[in-house]
């Protein structure tokens, strides 16, 4: 477990941009640029770098897509930009977007600017440091947070042409193969039987939301000192979609897929019935048939997404510098996936 905008390193050599082009601009757009403009690099970011400003008293957070050749529909800090400023007065939180940019000259890329939002990032998924009750209740907002995302009427907050409803797994299913093909870099068996599989198997349900697309709870940001989520991040992938699809991907991300629950699991954390009829609750669903499907389908995107991550680690391009240590994840994920399927 960290604080929100602690850890950062100076910017890295292959994401360096001319810092004074970049304050006077912020100058010209911006209230509160003071002479005094810090830079520095979140360590993270696997797709787009993003680097925290500290300028006139105040923390700013930039993120811009990365340099270097780009996958098709990837990197999309405009679909960020513009959710994100959508989602400011709904139920659910996010950081005050400041601007979007989509001049080249400035940075070399497209780029926004948020505020820094105060508070924690839980690394862990099954949150140790918490007690019983708090680890219980982050996973309830956490739930909650999604409802409250799914509940939001696109329209009204004018996200009406943010994304095509209908057909959201067809689409998805030829979106996340196209760029697993675009960069594989060996043969996966069980990525193939998925790449078969998975347009096989869709269910008919075809209801349309607002998802966020990754949605999990290292993607909040978590007040300093209470058990709740101040701030939701990284909406990249965000359209219109399956809402199941983004429970699953939660699920999957924290417990289901990617880490594995301990053997005797923290009191507290709620179990795959109770994460998933928790959001049955809040949403007046009376349950989810083809629970199986949702999930396998989320392990076949995040293979596909960490193969992208690994080819870009071996083009020197990626916003990690541990992205060259990725080769394995993304054969691990699609075999647990086609494990749920042939097991």
């Amino acid at each position: 477990m960290s604080e929100a905008g602690n850890e950062t390193i100076p910017v890295r050599e292959v994401h360096r941009f001319d810092e004074a082009n970049l304050r006077a601009y912020l100058a010209g757009q911006m209230d509160g640029i003071g002479d005094d403009f810090e830079v520095r690099q979140f360590p993270g970011g696997q797709s787009n770098p993003t680097f925290m400003i500290r300028t006139g008293g105040h923390d700013y957070v930039l993120r811009k897509k990365p340099p270097g050749e780009l996958l098709p529909s990837a990197h999309q800090v405009d679909r960020e930009y513009r959710v994100m400023t959508a989602l400011r007065d709904t139920g659910v939180p996010v950081p005050r977007t400041w601007l979007l940019c989509e001049d080249e000259s400035i940075l070399g890329t497209a780029f926004f600017v948020m505020d820094k939002v105060p508070g924690r990032v839980l690394d862990d998924p099954m949150v140790p440091e918490f007690s019983t009750a708090d680890r219980a209740a982050i996973y309830d907002h956490l739930v909650t947070v999604l409802a409250a995302l799914h509940g939001v009427d696109y329209d009204a907050v004018g996200l009406g042409d943010f994304g095509r409803p209908g057909n959201y797994y067809e689409r998805q299913i030829g979106r996340w193969s196209k760029q697993y093909v675009a960069s594989k870099t060996e043969e996966i068996e069980a990525m193939e039987r998925l790449l078969e599989w998975l347009p096989a198997n869709v269910p008919q349900d075809d209801l349309a939301s607002l998802v966020h697309g990754d949605y999990r709870l290292g993607n909040t940001i978590v007040h300093p000192a209470e058990p709740r989520i101040v701030a939701v991040l990284d909406w990249e992938l965000s359209t219109f979609g399956h809402p199941l699809a983004d429970l699953a991907y939660c699920y999957v991300s924290c417990f289901g897929g990617i880490h594995d629950r301990p053997a005797a699991d923290l009191p507290g954390l709620p179990s795959e019935h109770a994460f998933v009829g928790r959001y049955c609750e809040l949403t007046g669903r009376d349950g989810i048939p083809d629970w199986t499907f949702y999930k396998v389908f989320q392990l076949f995107r995040l293979a596909a997404i960490v193969q992208g991550v690994y080819k870009r680690g071996l083009d020197g391009i990626a916003s990690s510098s541990k992205a060259v240590e990725y080769g394995h994840l993304c054969r691990e994920r699609a075999e647990r996936g086609w494990a749920m399927v042939s097991g």
